[in-house]
């Protein structure tokens, strides 16, 4: 069964997010890494922007996602999982980290097109959505082999272990995402990777990762310290 090398929530694993065997391709920064920004017009010209608003996981609960443990909230979101899809998130600060979740996870080849095609196409904007969603196609075909078309690739082995605010307003938001998963030899390693949000026709969309890879929205990280952990939902083995 595949395992993940590391992830974002977009895992850095062959420009996917949850794949097979591949590490982190991005050299270990300092432990505040510099992110390359998306190409995309800078959403966080807002002055409305609050560098950290408060987020409670209270209400909060974990539920399994293919083998990712994700975040659910009656009152931020998601609203609507059907056919394993998410969308429907609330315009506060809990819902735009929810729809980052949510959203990145999806926009991968792990789970087939039947999930990554209307994700990317729906709730992916920005230049850089088209080739976000060619790489995530090429990538698909890649690692499907013998498997009919549209099957998934197996589940993920992936840790959500926490956040960190870039800024955030009811219009953009930006923040960071560590996620960690198995490399070589049951190492666990870790990637940080920024996501970009702009709410857009009442839901929160994801802005595309420079040239259409999330390992161009990535770095290596050692450990979240730093970083808002996740509760326990998120960081279970």
């Amino acid at each position: 069964m595949p395992r993940t090398g590391g992830l974002v929530l977009a895992a850095v694993v062959g420009g996917g997010v949850v794949g097979a065997a591949t590490h982190l391709t991005v050299p270990a920064p300092d432990p505040t890494p510099q992110i390359a920004r998306v190409s995309a017009p800078p959403p966080l010209l807002d002055e409305r922007v609050v560098a950290a608003p408060p987020v409670s996981f209270s209400g909060m609960t974990w539920r399994d996602y293919h083998g990712v443990s994700l975040p659910y909230s009656a009152a931020d979101g998601p609203r609507s999982t059907a056919g394993d899809l998410a969308s429907g998130f609330a315009r506060t600060p809990s819902g735009a980290l929810l729809a980052a979740v949510h959203v990145a996870v999806r926009a991968n080849a792990q789970w087939g097109p039947k999930v990554f095609e209307p994700t990317i196409t729906k709730q992916i904007i920005g230049p850089d959505a088209s080739a976000l969603l060619a790489a995530t196609r090429q990538l698909y075909n890649k690692r499907r082999g013998k498997l009919h078309d549209d099957a998934a690739l197996g589940r993920a082995y992936v840790v959500l272990e926490g956040f960190r605010w870039q800024g955030y307003s009811p219009d953009v938001a930006s923040l960071d995402l560590v996620s960690a998963g198995p490399g070589d030899s049951d190492m666990t390693v870790r990637a940080v990777t920024r996501i970009q949000l702009q709410w857009q026709n009442n839901d929160w969309r994801l802005i595309g990762p420079p040239g259409g890879t999330w390992g161009g929205a990535a770095a290596s990280v050692p450990s979240a310290n730093g970083y808002v952990r996740f509760p326990d939902g998120g960081s279970r083995s």
